[in-house]
């Protein structure tokens, strides 16, 4: 299975039942840094088969999704690959969705309904960039 992301040096996924959401992610990481492959699911179970292929440096991780939820997608995730960067987003931004993805291996959680939300997206990828160069 040949995909765009295998010619790139960093790859992303993205992990979002919605369709808008993840297009106006993939558009605002594509502009800022335009060598990242990014590839999308828009579930659990197309993202489990897509890790598996593509084993993604970063992964930007919904909490509801159709199927299995981003908490527990994550907890699977980090067993099987620990070294994956995840960030887990939210609309719903509360102390038992943080401490519940930080507590299933999440690395970072953003809310997407917060002003810096985009900003903070972009500053994630830099940094997990950054540290798998090292």
């Amino acid at each position: 299975m040949h995909t765009e992301t295998q010619n790139k040096i960093f790859n992303t996924l993205l992990v979002e039942d919605s369709i808008d959401f993840r297009v106006v992610l993939k558009t605002v990481i594509s502009e800022h840094f335009p060598l990242i492959g990014i590839e999308e699911a828009e579930s659990g179970e197309v993202a489990l088969k897509k890790i598996d292929i593509l084993v993604p440096d970063l992964v930007f991780m919904d909490i509801k999704l159709p199927g299995e939820d981003g908490i527990h997608l994550t907890k699977h995730i980090k067993m099987k690959f620990n070294n994956i960067v995840i960030v887990v987003l939210s609309s719903y931004d509360i102390p038992e969705y943080r401490q519940a993805a930080f507590r299933n291996g999440a690395d970072c959680f953003i809310a997407k309904g917060s002003v810096s939300c985009m900003e903070d997206v972009l500053a994630r990828v830099e940094g997990t960039i950054a540290s798998k160069m090292h």
